[in-house]
């Protein structure tokens, strides 16, 4: 979830909508179908890089700063994936969308997921890069690394471009502590997502870099869920998984710059448009 991706300065129109208890920043860039665009853990909607122009080319890209994160300013409730799920779902009826793609990464992907679980009619397709669907599928010393993300750490990450973004943008820059120990707290949880992923109604494209945080055998398991991988596809692709979902590992990306590679935007758009 900590994403040390790049900030683009790619810049759209920016406002505030007051939803679920929270004042949420979201952008809007280019024109077309809708898609909401969901950033990594201690970023922003600028972290995607040339994918966003890329995918506004084709489509009216909204991209929301989650709580507590860029521009959206922190509330009294813990950061939960869940929540940031009701959120997103209350502006999609504040905006008045008609069935929005949603695409999310990292944190943002597991939010994008939850949207889908919870609020299949809210949503037309689904694209999640980065999201696994147990906390014990990354790496240990990943694990390890995360344990060590709470309010103390603010000190040692003063030359990231997480905390450079963070004081740049955000309503209350001294708040970077309180946002660490959040995101420190929720990577601690538990979690299993197995039949939500099981469960999903909306074509879902399930995206991950060939060197992630879990090793390529964990998103292939998510995809065996979604009725893929589990035999030939066909000829006249009769073999497909039933739901319209789909998988791509791209190649030679890591998790903190799998968003920033053109092939990201590619694979989301051939997906999405198809």
């Amino acid at each position: 979830m900590t994403d040390t991706d790049r900030a683009t300065d790619a810049r759209g129109t920016g406002q505030y909508a007051d939803v679920n208890g929270i004042n949420l920043y979201f952008q809007t860039h280019g024109a077309g179908r809708p898609l909401i665009l969901l950033h990594g853990g201690l970023g922003s909607g600028e972290m995607f890089g040339p994918a966003l122009p890329a995918l506004a080319e084709h489509h009216q890209v909204i991209t929301v700063d989650l709580q507590g994160h860029g521009r959206t300013a922190d509330i009294d409730r813990p950061i939960d994936l869940w929540f940031m799920a009701d959120d997103i779902a209350a502006l999609i009826d504040h905006l008045g969308l008609d069935k929005p793609d949603v695409v999310g990464y990292s944190l943002g992907g597991g939010v994008a997921l939850r949207i889908a679980a919870r609020y299949p009619a809210k949503v037309g397709r689904l694209v999640a890069a980065s999201i696994f669907l147990r906390r014990d599928a990354v790496y240990p010393e990943i694990l390890a690394q995360q344990g060590q993300v709470n309010a103390a750490a603010a000190e040692f990450m003063k030359d990231t471009p997480m905390y450079e973004l963070y004081q740049r943008v955000a309503p209350r820059p001294e708040d970077f502590p309180r946002l660490l120990d959040k995101i420190g707290e929720a990577m601690a949880q538990d979690f299993d997502l197995t039949e939500e992923v099981r469960g999903l109604q909306v074509p879902t494209l399930i995206v991950a870099a060939d060197a992630d945080m879990a090793p390529p055998s964990h998103f292939v398991e998510v995809f065996n869920l979604l009725d893929g991988g589990l035999r030939d596809g066909g000829w006249m692709n009769e073999g497909r998984p039933k739901g319209g979902h789909a998988l791509a590992i791209l190649p030679g990306v890591t998790h903190y710059n799998i968003v920033s590679s053109p092939l990201f935007a590619t694979a989301t758009l051939a997906f999405l448009d198809q």
